[in-house]
């Protein structure tokens, strides 16, 4: 599912659009024409963007969606052929696993197609909602080309390792649905209800979460994956220990208690 193309449309600066409201930071990838196939300029806008919105005070949650019918339809076609033509990948570039090490949670909207390095871009968020009969695919297999990205490892630890070498190994198209019984996706909505779901449950977020607490979570979880029970309970009771000590317990219970929202402090960097 790469998508062919034309030369590129829309600016460098305007491939990922970026607003924030609420403390949420949407990231809308925006070659609509093009199903958001996904180009170096692209990659590269869209990751500083992460970075923008995890050094930004003001930002506690991250949503991703595409513009138009699609999420990201894989990489342009253009763009394969270049690299294909020069013998592989020149330059240096972020990981594609670049969203994991972000310390705030990233939700993604997917509210049409993902294929290839555009379904890997999903996989790299924290959270997935799709749309009703989204399109999925893992597609490498098809292009001649392999589990790319980190793939690999990640999608054998949302769907386990048999439905992970079915979805790699045939990279048949699933729709949302039997992706959100498989674990790929967390929920599925209907599609003019998909961001709006995202927005709010993103909010309730960034209104009643604790950035730091957020950002320590997401990195136990990652950081566990490859520990061992006793590693990652002695690991976990050393951040309680120092998260009992903090201010943001104090403010979390006084909230609780006064029945009124909390007042967390922004992430310190």
């Amino acid at each position: 599912m790469s998508e062919p193309s034309t030369a590129e449309a829309v600016p460098d600066a305007d491939v990922v659009l970026r607003q924030v409201s609420d403390g949420v930071a949407l990231l809308t990838l925006n070659r609509p024409d093009r199903l958001n196939a996904w180009t170096g300029a692209m990659e590269r806008r869209y990751f500083d963007l992460l970075q923008e919105s995890a050094d930004d005070p003001d930002v506690r949650v991250i949503v991703v969606t595409g513009a138009g019918r699609g999420f990201c339809a894989g990489a342009d076609m253009d763009d394969l052929q270049a690299i294909g033509r020069a013998g592989g990948m020149r330059g240096s570039r972020r990981p594609q696993t670049f969203p994991l090490g972000i310390p705030k949670p990233i939700i993604a909207a997917m509210n049409g197609a993902a294929a290839g390095v555009g379904l890997v871009q999903a996989l790299m968020c924290d959270i997935r909602f799709a749309a009703a009969g989204a399109k999925l695919t893992t597609s490498f297999a098809r292009r001649g080309l392999v589990a790319e990205h980190g793939m690999s490892w990640m999608l054998p630890r949302l769907v386990g390792q048999a439905a992970a070498l079915d979805l790699l190994l045939s990279a048949r198209v699933v729709l949302a649905e039997e992706a959100a019984e498989m674990g790929l996706v967390n929920k599925v909505l209907p599609p003019t209800h998909l961001l709006d779901h995202t927005m709010d449950y993103a909010r309730d977020i960034a209104t009643n979460c604790a950035p730091a607490s957020l950002a320590t979570i997401k990195a136990q979880v990652y950081d566990h994956l490859d520990t061992g029970l006793s590693a990652a309970l002695e690991d976990s009771n050393r951040l309680m220990a120092k998260s009992l000590a903090a201010p943001d317990f104090n403010e979390g219970v006084a909230s609780f208690l006064e029945r009124r929202p909390p007042r967390f402090a922004p992430l310190e960097r």
